[in-house]
């Protein structure tokens, strides 16, 4: 079996206790950002699976969409994420 060498951790320890692995992140041609989705790149971020500035480019976010999605999931949780649910937390 063939390993790629890649930067950085090939996995991390979640605080749940769940591993997560770079095999866990949304393919880089995704365009169709569901919470789940988001979820697993915020995850990889906060917790040293990629670097936000890999991330970002990989899957060509702007600073402001991913951050948003960070104060979004940090202020409320994963249901924050929802497309559905933007109206329900969004800042007045």
């Amino acid at each position: 079996m063939f390993l790629r060498k890649v930067e950085g951790p090939r996995s991390v320890t979640l605080p749940d206790g769940s591993i997560m692995t770079r095999a866990d992140l949304p393919p880089p041609e995704t365009r169709r950002w569901v919470a789940s989705r988001k979820i697993a790149v915020v995850r990889g971020v906060l917790y040293g699976l990629i670097p936000m500035v890999d991330a970002k480019r990989i899957y060509g976010l702007s600073d402001e969409e991913f951050n948003s999605w960070v104060s979004a999931f940090a202020e409320h949780g994963k249901d924050a994420l929802k497309v559905t649910a933007l109206k329900k937390y969004r800042q007045l």
